[in-house]
């Protein structure tokens, strides 16, 4: 099945997942589908390894935590964003360093504070490597963090292999 990606979100420069200028990080880009769920995409680098050739389990987990997290950007019309409670995860499958990587969040129950997602980390074969869940504090992003937004480059950032439609 095709869906349209509606949006794209924020990056920054320093953050170790989104940052774009941070040479160790895992330089992520989130994209909103028309269903709904974000998808995240990278492509890990020797830096990223546990066993060598794979995504080491931690970095699985931060990227599962911040896809979902991010999902709350999606489903809010104002800029609410999820601060993680708790977590949880199952590793099935290793990740190889060499090729992108593609995460899959959504919401799956919410209330006026809190809310639950799940995500998944997708192989290029369809199958599911890794699987995450937790449970979120609904805030304004201004409320987590006091960082200065322009200086730290919070925008959304085009660049051209974004897609317009992903398979799901």
């Amino acid at each position: 099945m095709k869906l349209k990606v509606t949006g794209k979100q924020p990056n920054s420069k320093s953050c170790f997942v989104c940052g774009l200028e941070n040479g160790y990080g895992l330089n992520s880009r989130f994209y909103e589908l028309e269903n709904g769920e974000i998808m995240a995409r990278f492509s890990p680098s020797d830096e990223h390894q546990g066993y060598p050739g794979r995504l080491h389990g931690g970095l699985a987990a931060t990227i599962l935590d911040e896809t979902i997290a991010r999902a709350m950007m999606n489903h809010e019309e104002s800029a609410v964003w999820g601060v993680t409670v708790e977590f949880s995860m199952k590793l099935r499958k290793p990740v190889p360093l060499d090729r992108e990587v593609i995460v899959i969040a959504r919401i799956t129950e919410e209330n006026r504070r809190t809310f639950h997602g799940t995500g998944e980390i997708v192989l290029d074969d369809g199958s599911v490597a890794v699987e995450g869940s937790g449970r979120y504090l609904k805030m304004a992003l201004p409320k987590i963090t006091d960082f200065d937004f322009d200086g730290e480059g919070w925008q959304v950032v085009e660049q051209e292999d974004d897609p317009v439609e992903v398979d799901r």
